[in-house]
């Protein structure tokens, strides 16, 4: 079990499962850089949180809701969550996001993760969640399976280990990179998985020839 003061963002789990090299840039290094696609997913979930409460198919429909789980270490909030009139039922938590579904499951493990918060916080076991994708508009039904909890409790672990370390891994240059804001401070074609840049083992190796 987590403290209060160990709790890291939920949302970072995106960003880890994206690249846990982003991940470590924006929250152990504490850098950030804005680009289309950041700021249009800013703007989709202001104004999923800036909507008012309401009642609707059973449901008490409620946003921007604070979560935590001390058993994951993580804290953050839900876009919405949806408590159904039935007080006996689980809620539902709702992830909204502007694109389409995705090549890996960032956006699963962080609904997941969501679920969990609410269970510990309801002591109500959720079995399902949803994201609504803006393009297209489609709403898909997430099943909190064994597997899933697992993979988002392992990824959970695996962020916390990085930040007790602060360590930041060295980049995987793929197309993933080329949407990513944070490209230009990465610079994953210039670093070498070995962990040293070719800039840098060309100029250590001309000093050392220099020395000869």
């Amino acid at each position: 079990m987590f403290s209060e003061a160990e709790l890291l963002p939920l949302s970072g789990l995106q960003h880890f499962v994206f690249c846990p090299r982003q991940w470590a840039l924006i929250h152990v290094e504490q850098q950030w850089v804005e680009n289309r696609l950041t700021v249009e997913g800013k703007i989709l979930h202001s104004k999923v949180d800036d909507g008012k409460p309401e009642s609707r198919g059973g449901y008490r429909i409620e946003r921007s809701i604070p979560l935590r789980s001390f058993s994951l270490g993580l804290t953050g909030k839900a876009d919405v969550v949806e408590y159904p009139l039935d007080r006996s039922a689980p809620p539902v938590p709702v992830e909204y996001k502007r694109g389409k579904e995705k090549g890996h499951d960032a956006d699963l493990v962080q609904l997941c993760a969501q679920a969990i918060c609410l269970e510990e916080m309801t002591g109500l076991r959720i079995p399902a969640g949803a994201i609504f994708y803006g393009q297209p508009r489609r709403r898909l039904e997430v099943e909190f399976d064994e597997q899933l909890r697992e993979k988002t409790r392992m990824i959970a672990e695996d962020m916390h280990r990085l930040h007790r370390l602060g360590e930041t891994p060295m980049p995987e240059f793929g197309a993933k990179c080329k949407n990513c804001s944070l490209i230009e401070i990465c610079e994953p074609k210039r670093l070498t998985r070995g962990g040293i840049s070719r800039d840098w083992e060309r100029m250590l190796v001309d000093s050392m020839e220099g020395t000869g």
